[in-house]
């Protein structure tokens, strides 16, 4: 049994965000987003990250920023079960999220790097500390993909000498870094970032894992990341290769639409996304649809 001793640890689901059609506007379905979080918390899930990617946080105003936070923490019933993410183009931004969050109620927070430029380790470091400075523990979260800074287990080193950050989510896809980072940063806490590398990165000794796919099929998920983290390969192997084809769509750029169609399927709330994020082509939605279809007949859920 994996025991939880830690805000950011076990399945922290990166929530999608409903959104309600009217006259070609989408305005946040704030009861649907309550419900959703009560869902994911009662399917086993140990907490839920609103605001980030996946949340389509780059298109709320401040205001539904600051609202969806207090849903999910009001919802969740624990603050600790909520880590909003925080990020922003300025670290005084960031900070003030960070700050909300924590009158909030939240247990801790999710912190990209500056993303607005391709910032030197100077600048990560002090970005990274200002955030901390708000009182919550920061997790960082590595995507050196979208960011087009990396976050090396040398700079996370020193980024945890400082203080300023307690635990990593790591996006580079990179499983070897996983070791590296235990040797340089031993005290750092490792979180799985990308569903599809989720059996190796807990192999690893990650103690969570940010999740996009729980968002559709909880139960699956959750059975997966603990067979996974306990070394049950002969239950987690077999979860792993029929949930992959799910899985991997974490990874793509279309992931949020592709997580929601996955959630319309298996008969939650998805839903549209906000633009400039367009919908799936036929044929991405049929890729989709078919593997949802496959792995809801099989009993994954």
């Amino acid at each position: 049994m994996v025991t939880r001793t830690r805000p950011w640890h076990g399945i922290m689901v990166a929530t999608t965000l409903p959104f309600r059609s009217f006259r070609n506007e989408l305005s946040v379905d704030y009861d649907a987003y309550g419900a959703q979080v009560a869902r994911l918390i009662a399917a086993g899930c140990d907490g839920v990250v609103p605001n980030g990617s996946l949340g389509e946080y780059q298109t709320l105003t401040d205001d539904e920023r600051a609202r969806v936070v207090r849903i999910a923490v009001e919802a969740a019933g624990d603050g600790d079960r909520v880590m909003p993410g925080v990020s922003a183009y300025g670290s005084a931004a960031s900070r003030r999220w960070a700050e909300q969050a924590a009158e909030a109620g939240a247990g801790s927070v999710l912190l990209l790097p500056p993303n607005g430029y391709r910032a030197d380790p100077a600048a990560v470091r002090a970005h990274f500390a200002e955030v901390a400075a708000a009182g919550l523990p920061v997790v960082a979260y590595n995507n050196p993909f979208d960011t087009k800074v990396d976050l090396t287990p040398g700079l996370l080193a020193e980024l945890h000498s400082d203080g300023s950050i307690v635990a990593v989510k790591e996006f580079s896809g990179d499983v070897r870094r996983a070791y590296e980072i235990a040797e340089v940063a031993p005290d750092l806490d490792l979180l799985i970032g990308a569903d599809d590398v989720l059996l190796e990165l807990a192999l690893a000794g990650a103690v969570g894992w940010v999740a996009g796919c729980p968002n559709a099929l909880p139960g699956a998920c959750g059975a997966l990341y603990r067979s996974a983290v306990a070394g049950d390969l002969d239950t987690a192997l077999p979860l792993y290769r029929a949930l992959h084809p799910l899985l991997r769509w974490d990874s793509k750029p279309e992931f949020v639409q592709a997580i929601k169609l996955s959630m319309d399927l298996a008969g939650h709330r998805g839903g549209p996304t906000r633009p400039p994020r367009s919908p799936l082509t036929a044929e991405q939605s049929a890729a989709l649809r078919s593997a949802t279809e496959k792995l809801l007949a099989d009993g994954h859920h």
